[in-house]
């Protein structure tokens, strides 16, 4: 990781490398991400065991959903984003796969909450050097104008990670239903839960031998032809003067991925608690939703951008923001007024529609927008708002509702409904405030 940028070519222009390669990153760039959301969200499945297990509260549950993983995460991302302007950013993100992993295994060795709680900051850490290295690559694989799609495709691994999390963790769970312990050579004896997270960190260093096989590639699009990395004032001074388009990007998005956090870390415990479903049939059925809903948005956004372009509208990304947050928020508002479980998932389903429809478009965008030299430093800052909001208060917020408002365990619909009627007005708010000055950027760019 410690071969600067400058020991590939630096090119400018638009000699971008053949399609069929960009794709053929894209795709292991995809397998990486799904499988650090595999990691990250397997979780939110094992909240009841966990809970009994170790007798805790949901408050406490959330921090190791949310703030445990976010602290790191964010802390992380800025430093390393800078990291991904100046060295090898496939080695980077090589090390941040391994870590992850060799993380998520720990959480499964740990023995009490305080263990898991430094386990899960283990994973924010090794998670946070994927994407802005990701992004990064992929705008230099792509010219900007098919920039949106391969984007989608790599946006399309949260839902899959969350699905096969889900799903998996199902299996896993009824495999061991009847089991009390599990137990492995040298390890010793592991509740089922502990299994769980052990069998998902242990594919990482597959997926890191994957990633390794990837050419690290020309730069492109640089504004000066000599190598040089902006120094910070550069970069705070370059978003400074595109305040508007940042705040929507960097705060309005932000609070859309509230929603999301609080919709995928609680729609389980919904179904148990409120349904009264067995948590292995929740498993599944909100992983099935999870990897199609999820996907068929983000994999919809640069469709419906097209279209809107057609008619003549330059800024389809935060149009399509402000449309996605309206639609989820009234989702996820309507999931506690159903009488049945079938009500709620068609709510769900649909709230996992809406929430991922503009994150491509969102993302794309980013790049676009942002001069090559600084892309790391703004993904890294991106990565650290929608965390910072995103994460650490999706399932918190849900979380504090339930215990401090209602102060009922079954009232966890009614929570997420509340904590989604705030946040998308709020998200809409921050998204229409940039629309003028974004559709300026684009038209300068």
């Amino acid at each position: 990781m410690n071969q600067k940028a400058s020991a590939s070519p630096i090119g400018r222009g638009d000699a971008y490398p053949s399609p069929a390669y960009g794709w053929y990153v894209t795709v292991v760039l995809l397998l990486g991400f799904t499988f650090s959301f595999v990691d990250r969200q397997v979780l939110n499945l094992l909240v009841e065991p966990i809970r009994k297990d170790l007798e805790i509260s949901d408050t406490q549950i959330s921090f190791l959903q949310g703030f445990a993983f976010a602290i790191t995460y964010v802390l992380a991302s800025i430093p390393i984003g800078r990291m991904v302007d100046r060295f090898n950013r496939v080695r980077i993100m090589i090390w941040g796969v391994l870590v992850w992993s060799a993380t998520t295994i720990a959480c499964g060795l740990s023995r009490n909450y305080t263990h898991l709680l430094v386990a899960r900051m283990g994973v924010g850490a090794g998670e946070a050097a994927l994407s802005p290295a990701a992004w990064s690559v992929l705008a230099d694989y792509f010219h900007p104008d098919r920039l949106s799609r391969p984007i989608s495709v790599y946006l399309m691994g949260p839902y899959i990670g969350a699905g096969i999390a889900m799903i998996a963790g199902a299996e896993v769970l009824d495999f061991t239903r009847e089991m009390t312990s599990i137990t492995v050579p040298i390890l010793g004896d592991l509740a089922p839960w502990q299994f769980t997270f052990i069998a998902v960190g242990l594919p990482g260093v597959l997926i890191a031998a994957l990633i390794a096989t990837v050419r690290e590639p020309v730069r492109m699009r640089r504004r000066d032809a000599q190598v040089t990395v902006p120094p910070w004032r550069e970069v705070w001074a370059y978003m400074r003067s595109n305040r508007r388009v940042y705040t929507a990007l960097h705060l309005g998005v932000p609070f859309i991925v509230v929603m999301l956090y609080g919709l995928q870390s609680w729609t389980p415990t919904i179904l148990v608690r409120v349904y009264e479903w067995d948590l292995a049939d929740a498993g599944r059925i909100y992983g099935l939703i999870a990897l199609v809903a999820g996907s068929l948005g983000v994999l919809s956004g640069p469709f419906v951008a097209r279209f809107l372009e057609r008619r003549g509208r330059n800024d389809p990304a935060l149009l399509v923001a402000i449309t996605g947050a309206a639609m989820a928020t009234g989702f996820l508002a309507s999931i506690p007024l159903q009488p049945s479980a079938t009500g709620a998932l068609v709510c769900i389903a649909g709230a996992s529609f809406s929430v991922t429809l503009p994150l491509a478009l969102i993302t794309s965008a980013m790049q676009r927008v942002t001069p090559n030299e600084m892309r790391g430093v703004v993904n890294g800052a991106y990565v650290v708002t929608t965390n910072v909001i995103g994460l650490a208060l999706g399932p918190t917020l849900v979380a504090a509702c339930t215990d401090y408002v209602f102060g009922d365990p079954n009232a966890v619909a009614r929570s997420l409904g509340l904590v989604s009627m705030f946040m998308g007005p709020i998200a809409m708010l921050l998204l229409w405030s940039g629309a003028s000055a974004m559709r300026r950027k684009f038209a300068d760019s």
